[in-house]
């Protein structure tokens, strides 16, 4: 075991325009780290008044932002692009310490984020609009050109910290619009370095505004008069209030929300990938916490004693322990609150019946000192799980997983479509027909085949019912911080 050490984290600070505030009249929040369950760091908190220092900051500079040449944009982001990569072992170490991401899939991480910087700074000198007609009555020429919004409010979720921000950031700057960026007070750091490498990438001053905060200073951020769409990445019962405060002042917004997603195991399946995909997409990354993993499991009836024992077997294999080891793929969930939330699920899905307990169900036991306070929870399994029960309908959030059988590929299915969300799914299968079929009738934003890994930053992802509206990735994620304009231009007489 190496525990690392937390001295060395970064100070994080209240960046507004030039200034960086060491206070915010939010107070103080003591972040604690999850594998120990120490507090390693007393982080500001900015209030309304921040938020509205940073929405005029971003305002103020948007203007000049806007008419920087889009190849001078271009360049500022594969700047930041490469500054991430050159800081991938820093960034890897301070997740490890601020949401207990394993070092071990570190580096995969921040190769995400950095796609995702090149993919939009290679957008920002390729925004044409189009010629709409010429010769119409009264007129010789009509066009269309796309514009910025202007100052876009960001707020980051805290379970892969990086990427959220890169994905939001990195189209919103590219299409020439500024950013105020409210992350987590649970993963502050990220935000820190990141926003100290955007200005070493040479993005000016006010372009890039930070200010940790609780939901306190997200609503500032929501309602402000100077703030034009909002972009989120969260929950539902957050999203359902953002919406709430937006509908108050008609203002935009992309939602990308949670999902409880399928992942179709069919009987032709090559059942050793499909056991070690659902181990790692459902289980191990990130403890179960990230909304796109695929935590029901459908199984066809043929392979589905076979395939959970090899589904067991691989996640009790899963090396569980100190992120900060290079050995650990399963670490602690974000905080007590979701460790008892998570084991109160299980309780409860046990009390009901809603399934029969395969493996897990506890807090970790057996760890060195260390770790004795850490927010630690086993990878769980229900088998033979009921597809109407709590268990198999409401997002866990946590390293739990449901396994539910079926016989024909219409039950599979309806059982895939058959929640309110509807932001990913997964096949598993050898025949091509069977997956371009099924891949059709699916109600997901995405759809992912024998181990096809989510978030591409060349394609659009987001999700449909209440896994929220708008997209993320592709042109269609560019485009989110983009509206047309028309010029009509009148016949001389």
């Amino acid at each position: 075991m190496t525990l690392a050490a937390a001295a060395d984290l970064p100070r994080v600070r209240l960046h507004i325009g030039e200034k960086a505030l060491d206070l915010g009249s939010g107070g103080v929040f003591e972040h604690r780290n999850p594998a120990t369950g120490q507090v390693q760091a007393r982080i500001p908190l900015a209030g309304p008044s921040e938020i509205d220092a940073a929405a005029t900051a971003a305002d103020e500079a948007f203007m000049l932002w806007r008419k920087t040449p889009p190849a001078r944009r271009r360049d500022m982001l594969l700047r930041l692009a490469a500054l991430v990569e050159s800081n991938q072992a820093e960034l890897t170490r301070i997740a490890a310490l601020e949401n207990g991401a394993p070092v071990r899939t570190g580096a995969g991480r921040a190769g995400i984020a950095r796609e995702w910087l090149r993919y939009y700074a290679s957008w920002a000198d390729k925004l044409d609009g189009t010629v709409n007609g010429s010769f119409m009555q009264g007129q010789d020429f009509t066009y269309s050109k796309p514009e910025p919004y202007g100052v876009i409010g960001v707020i980051v979720t805290w379970n892969v910290p990086l990427i959220s921000l890169c994905m939001k950031v990195a189209p919103a700057l590219a299409a020439g619009n500024t950013v105020v960026i409210k992350p987590s007070e649970l993963t502050p750091f990220t935000a820190e370095i990141f926003t100290q490498l955007a200005r070493q990438a040479g993005i000016p001053a006010g372009v890039v505004n930070t200010l940790p905060g609780t939901a306190e200073a997200g609503n500032a951020l929501v309602v402000h008069p100077r703030v034009k769409k909002i972009t989120f990445t969260g929950g539902g019962a957050t999203a359902r209030k953002i919406m709430a405060a937006c509908a108050d002042h008609l203002k935009p917004s992309v939602m990308e929300l949670g999902g409880k997603s399928a992942n179709i195991i069919f009987g032709d399946a090559n059942l050793d990938t499909a056991a070690r995909e659902a181990t790692l997409v459902g289980l191990g990354a990130m403890a179960g916490q990230a909304c796109v993993l695929g935590s029901r499991i459908l199984v066809q009836d043929s392979v589905y004693d076979a395939f959970l024992e090899k589904l067991v077997a691989a996640t009790r294999a899963l090396p569980f322990g100190d992120p900060s080891d290079p050995q650990t793929i399963f670490g602690p969930v974000i905080n007590e609150a979701a460790r008892e939330r998570i084991l109160s699920v299980i309780a409860q899905a046990r009390q009901s019946d809603a399934g029969r307990l395969v493996t897990g169900g506890n807090r970790i036991s057996g760890l060195p000192a260390a770790l004795a306070q850490g927010y630690f929870v086993e990878p769980t399994i229900f088998a033979d799980v009921a597809a109407d029960s709590d268990l198999a309908q409401q997002e866990v959030f946590g390293p739990v997983v449901s396994v539910i059988r079926f016989s024909t590929e219409e039950e599979a299915i309806a059982l895939a479509n058959g929640t309110r969300f509807g932001l990913a799914a997964y096949i598993h299968s050898s025949d091509i027909s069977t997956v371009h079929r099924v891949a059709d009738q699916l109600d997901a934003g995405s759809v992912y085949v024998n181990g096809a890994w989510p978030v591409p930053a060349q394609s659009p992802f987001g999700g449909n019912r209440e896994s929220g509206f708008g997209r993320e990735g592709g042109k269609a994620g560019i485009e989110e911080f983009l509206r047309p304009k028309t010029v009509a231009i009148a016949r001389q007489h």
